[in-house]
């Protein structure tokens, strides 16, 4: 991961808050009751009793990471109010007594306090920790360094903690002054790799200093374990929308780093001792005075200085789309001053209870439900119990709504289980209605296509980014194929094995005879994944006939006829739109097109018969074509020069003599061109980021999914070693058939794949697991988390546009497969603007 791909770099954040007790404003050591009320895996104790530490998903989307933490902060003072106590984000509780408080009973903490002695007690102090992922552990070392100097405005934007032990330090961060007791605080030396700091960690460990790597407790901190780079030196904060400023700043500032790691920029200047002195005048002064400039080493007014931060990490804000919301919160923050000078004002109206009363109700501002998010809804609620929102799209951990989601969930509230029911049981009839179905490899009767009720929101913000990198990956697949079946530039100049084109089953001889000047792909289908942290990757490329626009038209319909109190506020384009810029597509070369299928036993033939009837065009198969020296054309003579494949090229062609020729001549024009399969193998797929260089001269825009070459000895020995953590696909496979989920599999399935692998490793590829974002889906009077994916449509006219209709697919219950073939469904997709 690099900066070129700042919409790949997630960011999260840990939070520390203090209990105290809501009628002596006393720090309270019952963390541990009110933990028991608590999700474990977002809410966890501290070395302290008084401590409650709150995790955030990681995420991409800076709007997101604020409305986690809104969730979290929401949570926990949900849960203390009622046991008689407060929640407080400050760097420390003005009033302390040590002798009362304990620590928490972990041997880890027990161990800490016995070692450490009155320095383990004076901990009574809360953090906010920003954890930015940026891809592997060396980069993290990299960049760990060089961002130290920056420590000192992130830490003024924080300061939370003039009062210790009921008088006033002086200090704007007192929590600065006791956390760098600590030995192992401060900046991280310059490390050559992460191999080098774990060194480092174990040679901290074997001197008796600090028991465990996790007290390692530098300024900025690579993980000892994941690819992450940590923020550690902030006060925790009061108002959360700092927590979302601080974490934007800090994503930025690891963003522009790792560009100048890649650019091979040496560190800029930064000597440890100088960046402990600035560290120490942000703890005294905070936003009130002057800070010391990282760029000249001069003091420079608070204010001015964390404007030209802001201005200066302006690129990289831009890239990730947080530029205008980190520099409206930069400015919130300096018009209303750090936390210090605001308790001190309150101490100076009415003591120090005025200062906790302060303290509280900041903690508690701004972390109400979005508008139409929440409260939670009861009939909503009753269908999420023990729903999992580890990765979900729609629905946050407290059972509140993620935006956009909450129209949607005020139409599941008010229908209730019930509704939803006898709203499914209409769906069915409509869908027989219309002969929505489809039929699996080997039945003899046709199913149902599975459409679940919830629909999908894909965000402008997403959605405008994925149009970009549709549209480029098609144009480099469409230059691919014509070169693969012309000059085979790509290979002669070294960017492609020769193998992967040759030794594909896709790569055909019909297609050498295409016309130079033909569009080879008018229409793709790009599967698109996304993790919970809110990134975009492509799963795979589908060149040759790609099912879902039909589906995905008649999910839209079918939505409107069953959910219309959802659809009339539907703020996306209209399928009919779909479908002109569909024709426009498939009628550039000639307006005479026809849709040839296999007829009623394909599996798709509702969706040919639906395409057909959209676009008015004839619905044929091969048996009506006739083929002569005028060209094309059907039985009854209406001359056709277009026609959309929805059949195999093998079938067609042996079914209709002189097509071959027809086609070579220019008399017809096939969309898609045969031979298109050697664009979408598997095998291929790897290589396609070097051909969006290669061809367009671009950096790509979309992610792949990392994949490894079974016919490459070391590859194929990492698979074989790893084949349980991979997911396995044959070359020229579709419609999920023949992949193996490592995770998920049996231990003979993982046999019989390592036996099929080992006997022809040519024909396999694996994959990394990508952890699927999940969404709602009803199921028996339930919303369960079901993993989707996202299959966009580009076509090629004039030039390439991406249909404003994509088709969501539903994995079955415990999968992570989502084609129909193999169990899954699909939900109407809302694509904003």
């Amino acid at each position: 991961m690099t900066a070129e791909r700042p919409g790949l770099v997630a960011v999260g954040v840990e939070e520390e808050f203090h209990t105290v007790d809501l009628r002596t404003h006393r720090l309270l050591p019952r963390a541990d009751s009110l933990l028991e009320q608590l999700p474990p895996d977002r809410f966890v104790a501290e070395l302290q009793r008084s401590v409650v530490e709150t995790n955030s998903r990681p995420f991409v989307r800076l709007d997101d990471l604020a409305e986690d933490l809104a969730a979290l902060r929401r949570g926990v003072v949900a849960a203390a109010e009622p046991l008689g106590m407060g929640i407080v984000a400050a760097g420390t509780v003005p009033v302390v007594d040590l002798d009362a408080l304990k620590v928490t009973p972990d041997p880890r903490y027990e161990n800490m306090l016995d070692e450490y002695q009155l320095l383990a007690r004076e901990q009574l102090i809360c953090g906010a920790q920003v954890h930015v992922d940026v891809g592997d552990r060396d980069s993290a070392v990299a960049v760990a360094h060089r961002l130290g100097r920056w420590v000192p405005p992130l830490l003024a934007l924080s300061v939370s903690s003039p009062y210790w032990l009921g008088s006033d330090t002086g200090y704007a961060s007192y929590r600065t002054l006791l956390w760098q007791r600590w030995p192992t605080t401060g900046p991280v030396d310059g490390l050559a790799s992460a191999a080098e700091y774990d060194r480092l960690l174990d040679e901290l460990v074997r001197s008796g200093v600090i028991s465990d790597r996790g007290m390692a407790y530098f300024d900025i901190r690579p993980s000892a374990h994941l690819p992450t780079v940590e923020l550690r030196v902030c006060d925790a904060c009061p108002r959360v929308e700092d927590v979302v400023l601080l974490a934007g700043l800090f994503r930025a500032l690891v963003i522009r780093e790792l560009a100048a790691v890649d650019a091979g920029e040496p560190p800029r200047p930064g000597h440890p001792a100088l960046v402990r002195a600035a560290t120490w005048r942000a703890a005294r002064s905070g936003l009130g005075g002057e800070l010391v400039d990282p760029a000249t080493g001069e003091p420079q007014p608070a204010g001015e200085l964390v404007r030209a931060l802001v201005e200066g990490l302006r690129p990289q804000l831009e890239g990730t789309g947080d530029w205008e919301l980190v520099s409206e919160l930069a400015e919130a923050a300096l018009a209303r001053g750090d936390s210090a000078t605001r308790q001190r004002a309150a101490f100076a109206a009415g003591g120090m209870d005025a200062v906790v009363e302060l303290l509280l109700a900041e903690t508690r501002a701004n972390i109400e439900w979005a508008p139409d998010a929440g409260p939670a809804r009861r009939e909503v609620t009753r269908m999420l119990s023990g729903y999992r929102t580890d990765a979900d799209e729609a629905v946050v951990f407290d059972g509140t709504a993620r935006s956009p989601y909450g129209t949607i969930m005020n139409a599941l509230d008010r229908l209730g289980p019930e509704g939803l029911a006898e709203r499914d049981r209409e769906r069915r009839r409509v869908q027989r209605n219309l002969g929505m179905t489809f039929r699996v490899a080997g039945e003899d009767t046709d199913r149902l296509f599975p459409v679940d009720l919830v629909p999908r929101v894909i965000a402008a913000e997403d959605w405008r980014p994925l149009q970009r990198g549709l549209r480029q990956r098609v144009r480099a697949l469409e230059a691919f194929l014509h070169d693969v079946y012309g000059e085979r530039a790509v290979i002669r100049d070294g960017v492609l094995p020769a193998w992967v084109a040759d030794e594909s089953p896709g790569l055909l001889p019909e297609g050498r005879r295409v016309p130079r000047s033909a569009v080879r792909c008018a229409v793709a289908g790009i599967d698109l994944v996304r993790d919970g942290a809110g990134r975009w990757s492509v799963l795979e490329d589908n060149l040759r006939v790609p099912s879902g626009i039909g589906y995905a038209m008649a999910n839209r319909w079918l939505a409107a006829r069953v959910m219309p109190e959802l659809t009339s506020t539907l703020p996306t384009a209209a399928a009919s739109r779909a479908v002109s810029v569909l024709r426009a597509a498939l009628t550039r070369a000639a307006p005479a097109l026809a849709l040839v299928t296999s007829g009623p036993q394909d599996s798709a033939y509702f969706e040919h018969r639906l395409l057909a009837q959209e676009l008015a065009v004839p619905l044929v198969t091969p048996d009506r074509l006739v083929c002569d020296a005028d060209g094309v054309h059907l039985d009854d003579g209406r001359p056709v020069r277009v026609l959309y494949r929805r059949i195999d090229e093998d079938e067609l062609f042996d079914a209709v003599p002189g097509l071959t020729e027809a086609m070579e001549r220019g008399a017809v024009t096939l969309a898609n061109a045969p031979g298109n399969g050697v664009g979408d193998d598997k095998a291929l797929y790897a290589y396609v980021p070097r051909l969006i260089e290669y061809y367009l001269g671009e950096p790509p825009l979309l992610d792949n999914v990392p994949t490894y070459l079974c016919r490459d000895p070391e590859q194929r020995a990492e698979v074989l070693d790893r084949l349980a953590e991979l997911v396995v696909k044959p070359v020229d496979g579709y419609g999920g058939m023949g992949v193996v989920v490592g995770p998920d599999a049996s231990a003979d399935e993982l046999d019989e794949a390592r036996e099929r692998i080992a006997a022809e490793p040519e024909r396999w590829i694996a994959q990394e697991t990508v952890d699927l974002s999940t969404h709602p889906t009803f199921v028996d009077g339930r919303l369960e988390p079901r993993a989707v994916d996202l299959r966009a449509f580009v076509v090629q006219g004039s030039e390439p546009a991406v249909l404003p209709l994509a088709l969501t697919r539903v994995a079955p219950a415990g999968s992570r497969i989502v084609n129909s073939s193999q169990g899954g469904g699909s939900k109407d997709t809302w694509l904003l603007p």
